[in-house]
């Protein structure tokens, strides 16, 4: 079995899961717990790989708030920054209003969808057919009332990298907060959220080849503020409490080092194999696009679409080849990036993407090349449309 679904997850890294291993035995102690070593360790452990995310990202540790995963530290960002200035009059200078794009990630669309319903306003701004957005239109979008902007570097279906740092002045010329979704951009391309002046990012150890069950949101604490989602005991600073989840936080820390020293190298190679993909199949398939700007992309990712083929079937057909039609947490419908690009539903169905990661070679992007060009000839001949 090849994967080529690195956009959904990743594997472990064995230099990650050796850094991990002691916390789960001999090293097993509270972070919280102060009046022993266990504790006292776990701690360290805990403010050492604060300092490794940190590092990946350009940030300070203090400004870092370890978090379940990514979907948390997006909810934590939107959520937290609408509940920080929520309770406010109706006097002039009230931020009630949110702005995003039509191909963000559920994580942020469904927090949103949430506070509209506690009467926020909100704009969703399409993007082109590239997918890429008009920095313009954001600025018009964005009125006195606009209290966050949240737009994702990179798109964890198309690949496409936003202009973020645009965006983020855009924003705050017009008084707004700044949040992007990087989950998909740090440790794959450079991602500096001083350079970038945003306020919030959201990251995720798995998609850097770290454990499942741990994130980050980045907050700018000097010129932001957001109220807590998760009370009890007042972990992290308030902004998120609960036992931190030493081992994961551990080998987060360990994935972000390695994806900092390596991402240089290890860029160039992956860019290098999607481009061989492409070239593959475009000379044995016709009828095929690419979907998304491809100057402006992740390294490994490639998102193509098919004519004339069904979609579970094409899926099917790829018995050993892992791949995905869209993002892992929404494959029962059709792709609502692919749709906001214009595409059809039965095009937008019929679309594959390809995650190339660490592990991927050559002979792997040949063969996975070869069989889905023969299942889209054997489809279309069983189904000449």
């Amino acid at each position: 079995m090849i994967y080529l679904d690195h956009h959904a997850t990743t594997p472990v890294d064995a230099r990650v899961l050796e850094a991990m291993l002691p916390f789960f035995s001999e090293k097993f102690g509270n972070a919280t717990s102060k009046q022993h070593r266990f504790g006292w360790d776990a701690n360290d452990a805990v403010e050492r790989a604060r300092k490794q995310v940190a590092a990946l990202i350009g940030a300070g540790s203090k400004d870092i708030v370890f978090t379940s995963g990514a979907t948390e530290a997006n909810n934590l960002a939107i959520k937290g920054a609408a509940r920080a200035t929520e309770g406010t009059d109706g006097s002039e200078g009230k931020r009630d209003h949110i702005v995003t794009i039509a191909t963000e990630h559920r994580a942020v669309l469904d927090p949103i969808a949430r506070l509209k319903k506690r009467d926020w306003r909100v704009t969703v701004v399409p993007v082109k057919r590239d997918g890429l957005v008009d920095v313009g239109v954001i600025g018009d979008a964005i009125t006195e009332r606009t209290l966050l902007v949240s737009v994702m570097a990179a798109n964890n279906e198309i690949g496409v990298l936003q202009p973020i740092k645009e965006l983020a002045a855009v924003a705050h010329a017009k008084g707004a907060w700044f949040h992007t979704d990087a989950v998909q951009a740090a440790g794959k391309v450079p991602f500096d959220v001083d350079a970038l002046d945003v306020d919030f990012a959201s990251i995720s150890a798995h998609k850097v080849y770290g454990p499942k069950g741990v994130g980050a949101l980045y907050v700018r604490r000097k010129r932001v503020s957001i109220e807590a989602e998760i009370d009890g005991g007042g972990h992290e600073r308030g902004m998120r409490s609960g036992t931190l989840n030493v081992p994961g936080i551990v080998g987060f820390g360990r994935a972000a080092e390695i994806a900092r020293e390596e991402m240089p190298g290890e860029s160039t190679r992956v860019a290098a194999l999607r481009d061989r993909l492409l070239d593959r199949l475009q000379e044995k398939t016709d009828g095929m696009t690419v979907n998304g700007a491809m100057n402006a992309r992740l390294p490994g990712n490639l998102n193509v679409s098919f004519a004339g083929v069904d979609g579970e079937a094409l899926l099917v057909g790829l018995d050993d080849v892992a791949v995905s039609s869209g993002a892992a947490c929404t494959q029962a419908e059709p792709s609502h990036v692919l749709m906001a690009l214009g595409l059809s539903k039965d095009r937008a169905l019929a679309s594959l993407r390809f995650g190339i990661g660490r592990s991927t070679t050559a002979a792997d992007v040949d063969y996975a090349a070869e069989k889905v060009s023969d299942v889209v000839a054997r489809l279309r001949q069983m189904s000449p449309v």
